[in-house]
Formats: C-alpha cells, structure tokens, sequence
C-alpha cells in the first residue's frame, strides 16, 4: 500500500521524516515549522509555508503558499513559488534507514530569474546549498553528526517537474520581465547509486538539474531574443541591461546593433 502526500516546495523529504517521527498527529503545524526551520539551513534564503491540511484518514497533506526567497543582494521578491507537489511514498520503507519515494510531481512552479551583474539568484543559491553538502560531508567524515548526516537517507525514483514557467528580470528593464517556459524535468533513481542519500544531497542534485534547465537553450533562445526586443529602441537601455549581464567596461561599439548581439552572447547563442 502507498500514500498520496500533497504538498509544496522542497520539504517533502523533511517532512515524510517527520511522518516517521511523530505519526500524523498534531502533523500540520509540525510538518509547517520543519520547512520554515529547515530549508532556510539548506538554501541561506527566506523559506516560507503559508498553511498545511492534513487528512488524518487519508494520509494526505495540502501545503499552501510555498516561498523560496532570494539571496542578499538581489532585489526581486521571490525565486520560486509552487502550489503543490504530489509525492508518493513507499509505506513499506518508512520503517527503514532509507526511505523510498516513489514519485515526486511538482506542479507550475514560478521562477523568477535575476541577473545581476554577471551572476544570478540561482547561482547564489546553488553555492549556499554546495556549501552545505560540502560541510555535511567533511562532519562526516571527522566523526560529528549533524542534522543532515544522522538522520534519514532517501531515494527518489522519479522526481517529475511540469508546466514551469520562468521569468528574467532585471532592474536595467523597468520594471519588466521575459517570460519563458520551463522544459519538464523527469530524474530518475536519486540517491539510488549511493543506497540513498541526505535530504540536502537530494535537493542539491534536483536544483543542479533546474539550474541547467532554466540555461538551457529552450529557455535562453527566448530570453535572448526578448532581451533585443526590449532594448533595441534605445541604445542606454541596452547598455545598462549589457552591464546587469557582466559586460560592464567592454563598451558598446557600432551602436544598437552590436549591444544587441552582445546581449545574444550572453546567452551562447
């Protein structure tokens, strides 16, 4: 038999620990407390869960208003918000040293993408959750046992992101965003090599693999294109959008024209 958990952001796997923990009751405020202590110790952000629901009777749970914050340094207010994610749990692991999640479905997450000055919000991100991993690991290794390396490990054999969207912004545009569709995301087997692994080595290869899909060309091809839609009218426009990218002190040669292929280089396109 295996359970349905509704739920948002990237917690699931703080809270099927819990579940094993502490059973279902009293889990609402429980499983809303872990995410905002937890994942604000793994991303270095703001890490915010509006409300929970539980079902006693169905084991399932309604996560509301999902908020992953940005880094220090950056002016947008969010890097992604979820409304849910459908997580199905293998019952019969739950007892076990390794827990198996069988599927994991996140569901129109919106992602706010800022550039600033030739790095990103996601990039910032994807640093603080390294560090982490990077730190978990050398405690291990000398013997100490954080929460993230004596508790338990996980394995997800499909973890599934659909009908994403991603919006560039950047304070050179005024205000205005480019929109882009996420491409799906479909990993297999995580943790599955290593017999099952901690939740921030989970989270740090599924952010790895959403970091790369929000570069990749199905994405950057629109932005970039985008990007000379908005600023081809006005050459100090493109310059401040070509310095927000890293291009700062290159220079705009040969007008309008030569920002604009600089703004498509950006993207290596």
């Amino acid at each position: 038999m295996k359970k349905w958990i509704l739920i948002g952001g990237g917690a699931f796997v703080v809270i099927v620990v819990i579940v094993v923990v502490v059973g279902v009751s009293n889990l609402g405020p429980i499983i809303k407390n872990a995410v905002n202590t937890f994942g604000p110790e793994i991303t270095k952000t703001e890490v915010r869960l509006g409300d929970v629901e539980i079902s006693l009777f169905s084991a399932e749970a309604k996560l509301k208003d999902f908020f992953l914050g940005n880094p220090e340094g950056f002016k947008s207010p969010q890097a992604l918000s979820v409304r849910s994610i459908h997580v199905n749990v293998d019952e019969k692991s739950l007892t076990q040293d390794t827990i198996i999640i069988d599927r994991i479905e996140v569901v129109a997450p919106e992602i706010t993408y800022e550039k600033v000055r030739g790095t990103d919000n996601f990039k910032a991100i994807q640093n603080n959750v390294n560090k982490v991993v990077s730190a978990n690991k050398t405690a291990k290794k000398s013997g100490a046992q954080g929460k993230e390396n004596g508790g338990k490990k996980i394995i997800i054999r499909n973890f599934i992101v659909k009908d994403g969207k991603v919006n560039l912004t950047m304070s050179a545009l005024g205000g205005k965003t480019i929109a882009a569709n996420l491409p799906d995301i479909h990993l297999k087997d995580v943790g599955q090599k290593e017999g099952g692994v901690s939740p921030a080595d989970a989270f740090k290869e599924i952010f790895d693999t959403l970091y790369a899909k929000i570069n990749s060309p199905a994405v950057t091809d629109i932005f970039s294109k985008g990007l000379k839609t908005l600023t081809g009218g006005t050459k100090a426009v493109t310059e401040g959008v070509t310095k927000q990218l890293g291009t700062a002190g290159e220079g705009v040669k040969g007008g309008v024209k030569s920002a604009t292929d600089k703004l498509k280089g950006i993207f290596g396109k």
